[in-house]
């Protein structure tokens, strides 16, 4: 079987680089590249796109290695019939690691047709880090690096405001791009810029906040022999998808006449206010995959879909969107529409959704995702909803880092790792358990101060550990 390249495929034109991609991972690759694909099919919108790898480590090499090609299985159900769509996403032209070549980093701001900052860097990317310097090859946190990047295309073209960038992060935090926004400017200040770029980064950049939906479960491991036969070419980056796509960017005409995707059929809204997308969006449908991940793997699953088709694990999961969905003041009907096809999403044949790889940072997830639906629940009702701090309890016995001998698929910062791995050598469930809550770092506030909370986590802790997931939690339930 070829090797999968521009030579052999006869994709060795280029298209002209006008976005700038931070990320490399399944979810950008099947989404946002994707996208772009769509509008340079539909559109001739003739956009090339260069991915900048945002941690030491990554797929840059891989991808390289195939010239930035590789194949996108869309796999699902419409209308109650299985699709299985197959295209060659060919749009990125270039892929840089700038702890290794800093300087192609840099010189992507003078690339001319450059129009467009994407990004998607997980929850905990969008930080501020006051110990990055601009002379760091590179800095460490993605809003410094772009910062970096920003000042180089000023100082290029002389502080035109022509070539100011729109700013497109995906990030599932709130006002990303506020936020984003807000820490390019601090880093302006730190590091005594001249206030005309930072009138420039403000003004002749414009930030767009977004929200991004679709299931990605990435490289089809189990299936792979499967998905190579129906290819001609051998694939070592092939992405698997969903067929659902909601690109939700908030925005006027200016960025519509930029962005022309309501001239494709692809589902990209761009709208004066994105809230009321995100906020269903973001707390039934990643608020109950961040809420399974730990409770699931604990009780022996693998899979998504082997969770909500399990019988305990799947009413759980509903139960869960259930405590959600009353902290939601929404219409009653358009929530429970969502909530069954988030729920037919979940069970897509098609899609072996691992839950260890959606277990990156779920610590910050669960912040973001989850915590919130908590509290509102609790602040409305006087008590602890049930199936969400019972998840909560999963979630700090998941970062013990071993569960009956085994080790689990924990991927976190160092930092957080450790964190966890200290509370767990207190012994004592009860200390674990107000070392852990206690900890604003993790969550935004100190949840001991959260009346009952620090109780109902050790009974589920002690449950837990005494009894397993199924039995530990019919006793829970049984007081909460």
């Amino acid at each position: 079987m070829k090797k999968l390249n521009r030579i052999n495929t006869g994709l060795e034109k280029l298209q002209p680089i006008k976005v700038v991609q931070f990320g490399e991972g399944n979810f950008l690759r099947a989404f946002v590249d994707y996208a772009f694909q769509k509008l340079n099919k539909e559109v001739d919108f003739n956009a090339g796109i260069a991915i900048v790898q945002p941690l030491k480590e990554g797929m840059i090499n891989m991808i390289n290695d195939q010239d930035g090609l590789y194949t996108l299985f869309v796999n699902g159900i419409k209308k109650g019939e299985k699709i299985q769509d197959i295209e060659l996403i060919s749009n990125i032209v270039k892929a840089i690691n700038p702890y290794t070549d800093f300087a192609d980093y840099l010189a992507l701001a003078k690339e001319e047709e450059l129009q467009f900052i994407v990004s998607n860097t997980t929850e905990a990317g969008i930080e501020f880090i006051e110990s990055d310097t601009p002379d760091m090859q590179p800095p460490v946190s993605f809003p410094a690096k772009l910062t970096v990047l920003l000042y180089e295309r000023f100082k290029h073209f002389n502080g035109d405001a022509a070539k100011g960038l729109t700013i497109i992060p995906c990030e599932l935090i709130d006002y990303n791009s506020e936020t984003l926004k807000k820490y390019i400017l601090q880093y302006c200040d730190l590091w005594k810029f001249e206030a005309s770029f930072k009138t420039w980064a403000s003004d002749a950049c414009t930030y767009h906040s977004t929200l991004v939906d679709r299931i990605v479960p990435g490289y089809p491991r189990a299936e792979i022999e499967e998905y190579n036969n129906k290819l001609e070419y051998q694939d070592n980056l092939i992405v698997a998808a969903e067929p659902f796509f909601l690109w939700a960017i908030e925005g006027g005409d200016a960025l519509k006449e930029k962005l022309p995707f309501h001239k494709t059929n692809l589902n990209v809204k761009i709208v004066d206010d994105i809230r009321p997308f995100k906020m269903i969006k973001v707390r039934i449908l990643n608020g109950a995959h961040t809420a399974m991940v730990p409770f699931s793997l604990l009780h022996g699953n693998k899979l998504v879909m082997e969770t909500v088709n399990g019988d305990f694990t799947g009413k759980f999961v509903n139960s869960v969107i259930g405590e959600i969905s009353e902290t939601l003041d929404m219409d009653k009907n358009e929530i429970l529409a969502y909530t069954e096809e988030v729920m037919d999403r979940f069970k897509n044949p098609f899609i072996k959704h691992a839950l260890a790889d959606i277990a990156l940072n779920s610590i910050s997830k669960f912040k973001v995702r989850v915590l919130p639906s908590l509290l509102q629940y609790y602040n409305a009702n006087k008590k602890l909803p049930t199936n969400l701090t019972f998840s909560l309890a999963c979630l700090i016995q998941f970062y013990k880092g071993t569960w009956n001998n085994e080790a689990l698929p924990v991927k976190d910062s160092p930092e957080i790792v450790e964190a966890f791995k200290n509370a767990w050598q207190l012994g004592s469930l009860d200390l674990v358990a107000t070392k852990i809550l206690s900890n604003d770092e993790f969550w935004g506030e100190d949840l001991t101060k959260i009346n009952g909370l620090s109780k109902a986590m050790i009974l589920a802790l002690n449950e837990i550990e005494a009894n397993g997931i199924e039995k530990g939690f019919a006793n829970f339930s049984q007081q909460y």
